[in-house]
């Protein structure tokens, strides 16, 4: 379906992590700003908003032409969900004009409880391909933000096979992980990115040899020298990031955007000078991927944002400029009282009017004296684009009186801007669900790295025994098709080579596929396989689980970031696991860190990573010799998650999942054994199953 939204104008999409930094996007010309209310949006430590002032702030922005797009693009656990409605419903009330939205579940229920309320699809989906944007269209969202390691051919790719809106980021920070796939922080200390609550432990050094190399850490992008070619692609919004950062630079970001959009050079010394890490990067959009995109915040980096810096830009937004322009039509007839009407490009119009003309005895009022009265806007959001005067001859009308009625009739129409355009909302009517299942000894799955990984004998103890794709494609007829899962690589950005795959699957009678990834789900029901979900998809509630169900799912694994009692609690809207041993993926890169460092001759795909304690990380590059380009790299955590000694704690789940990576054979077998017959290990970790995610 082709892109309807192909050649509206480009939207400029700015952050407001503050009410200051708020000011400063919109008198500096955004189109539109984002923001968070409350704990239910990713960027938790900005100074966000409150649902209290959240009315006001709305009606701010809309007064001068700014559209509000509302973060509630958190993971949500099934307690939280009433809270996170409460939100909703506030921002109906407030006539908020979108919600950004990570969470399957919470995106269900919006789109119940207020039909009229736009969904976009946030980043923390993780969507890189056009079968992931498909997938949504049909669920009420308006709008897909597009992952930032997406080429310019892969972003117009997207546009032109979706009614959906396309949005991207155009500049600012970049996460080495692909947005809503880094478990890092949450791991290594609990605050969790996909709660908005991200550590950034990744800008600390990660390195292969050289001790002092921080490999996880990219520049920040900026694509303002690309506006044309996005706006060629069909993008709808371009997105600046930076919700953590100060009005300073959301000023001069918003400030390069508009020079940008208007065919002029954007100043992107100044952006350097108030933010950068080492420069900017454009590598993912030209596809230009290596070294050069990695990049720290050196000293000079923090000295180029001096004092003299700062206040020029401040004063960027320190008053207004008028940038809503109005018409104006002024009746100024013998006899009749002076009449104007003030018309905005939104459709609001208001109608004043003043004293009947006097004759004039000496000096007779001019269009002219009108219109220098009608633009005298200094101080309000407005400039005069258009005025139509009808004037009567010889009639005089005193300036003050002129004034007087500019005055009312602006402060009419501010007033009318300003009143909330509010958005129904019904509590969504949710289903019954099932109770929790008996306890009942779950079933074991198995990942494999390699088919030979496990002896073919013990793959008949297991229920289902899941390979990468490119393997299983290529593995002889083994016997036991029937438990056999194709695991989709984490990044899907060539497709044409994944239904090839897929199919060469299907042709050995395999009818069983995982992905993390919700771009993986329409090609291999295309291909008339069964999808499972892997905890990529980030279920954390049972609405979640309803919503993969209703997209066709046989089964799900649950979130890495849930406790195991929540775990288990969850509704068995579909048969859900969860993983259950292995060195859980933190990061899901396209940029393969390790081939950066050390190119990839050689690599068999496994490398290791250390970070500053040389605690060992093992890289998978699944893309192998493009350095993760297509395929995309993972980071392990450098111990194994083992719940074989806490197997009691999992017995209403419906299977568990052995995730193996390097294990050798034996091991393997070892493994497998334990959660059989139960195991005790040392050197482990229990994930986040048994700690306070926040």
């Amino acid at each position: 379906m082709q892109n309807k939204q192909r050649h509206k104008t480009m939207e400029l999409l700015a952050p407001a992590g503050g009410p200051e930094q708020l000011t400063a996007a919109v008198l500096c010309g955004a189109d539109a700003v984002y923001f968070g209310v409350g704990n239910f949006n990713a960027r938790r430590g900005a100074q966000n908003f409150d649902l209290e002032s959240l009315r006001q702030t709305v009606a701010f922005c809309h007064l001068h032409g700014t559209a509000v797009h509302l973060t509630i693009n958190t993971l949500v656990f099934d307690r939280e969900l009433p809270a996170a409605m409460e939100t909703v419903r506030a921002a109906c009330e407030a006539g908020v004009d979108a919600l950004i939205v990570q969470d399957l579940g919470l995106a269900r229920l919006i789109a119940q409880a207020a039909p009229d309320m736009p969904i976009h699809a946030s980043t923390q989906m993780s969507l890189h391909n056009l079968s992931g944007v498909r997938l949504l269209e049909p669920f009420g969202y308006t709008r897909a933000v597009l992952a930032r390691e997406m080429s310019a051919e892969e972003i117009e790719r997207v546009c032109r096979g979706t009614s959906l809106e396309i949005e991207t980021f155009v500049h600012g920070a970049l996460c080495m992980c692909l947005s809503g796939q880094c478990y890092l922080s949450a791991v290594a200390g609990e605050r969790s990115g996909n709660r908005g609550l991200c550590a950034q432990p990744c800008r600390l050094p990660f390195y292969e040899k050289d001790p002092q190399r921080c490999g996880l850490s990219l520049k920040d992008m900026s694509l303002f020298s690309h506006i044309g070619r996005l706006r060629e692609a069909g993008v709808r919004s371009i997105k600046i990031e930076g919700r953590m950062k100060r009005p300073e630079y959301v000023a001069a970001a918003v400030t390069a955007g508009r020079a940008a959009l208007a065919g002029e050079k954007p100043d992107l010394d100044t952006l350097r000078a108030v933010f950068s890490r080492s420069g900017f990067t454009d590598g993912y959009f030209t596809g230009k991927l290596g070294r050069h995109m990695f990049g720290v915040r050196q000293k000079e980096d923090v000295t180029a944002a001096s004092p003299a810096l700062l206040k020029n830009l401040a004063r960027l937004y320190a008053k207004e400029t008028g940038r809503v322009g109005v018409q104006a039509q002024m009746e100024i007839r013998s006899g009749m009282p002076l009449c104007l009407t003030l018309s905005d490009p939104d459709g609001n119009s208001i109608l004043v009017s003043g004293a009947v003309p006097e004759a004039a005895r000496s000096k007779e009022t001019t269009e002219e004296m009108v219109r220098q009265s009608l633009s005298k806007l200094g101080g309000t959001p407005y400039y005069l684009k258009k005025a139509n005067i009808s004037l009567g001859g010889g009639l005089a009308v005193p300036v003050s009186e002129l004034n007087r009625l500019r005055r009312e009739a602006v402060e009419k129409l501010s007033a009318k801007r300003s009143h909330p355009k509010t958005i129904p909302f019904s509590a969504p009517q949710v289903e019954p669900l099932p109770g929790p299942n008996p306890e009942k000894s779950p079933a074991l799955w198995v990942r494999l790295q390699y088919p030979g990984q496990l002896d073919r004998e013990l793959w008949r103890q297991v229920q289902r025994i899941i390979l990468p794709l490119d393997q299983l494609a290529s593995l002889p007829v083994t016997g036991l098709e029937e438990k056999l899962v194709a695991q989709l690589p984490p990044m899907l950005f060539c497709e044409e080579k994944l239904l090839r795959s897929l199919s060469a699957c299907y042709d050995k009678g395999i009818r069983y596929a995982m992905t993390g990834n919700l771009g993986g789900i329409l090609p291999v029901q295309k291909l008339g396989m069964q999808v499972i979900g892997d905890f990529g998809l980030n279920v954390t509630n049972s609405q979640s689980l309803i919503r993969l169900k209703e997209m066709g799912l046989a089964a799900a694994t649950l979130s890495i970031e849930m406790p195991i009692a929540d775990c288990t609690a969850m509704a068995p809207v579909l048969p859900r696991g969860i993983f259950a041993y292995g060195r859980i993926p933190l990061m899901t890169v396209r940029n393969c860190p390790a081939s950066v460092e050390s190119g990839c001759r050689g690599c068999r795909g496994f490398r290791v990573m250390y970070d500053r304690r040389r605690a060992p990380f093992v890289v998978d590059c699944a893309g192998k010799k493009d350095g993760g380009s297509q395929s995309g790299a993972q980071i392990y955590n450098y111990l194994p998650l083992y719940l074989a000694d806490r197997l009691e704690d999992c017995r209403r789940l419906d299977f568990l999942t052995l995730y193996f990576t390097d294990e050798s054979p034996a091991h393997a077998a070892d493994i497998l054994k334990e959660y059989r017959k139960g195991g005790r290990r040392d050197g482990i970790t229990r994930g986040l199953y048994y700690r306070h995610i926040k």
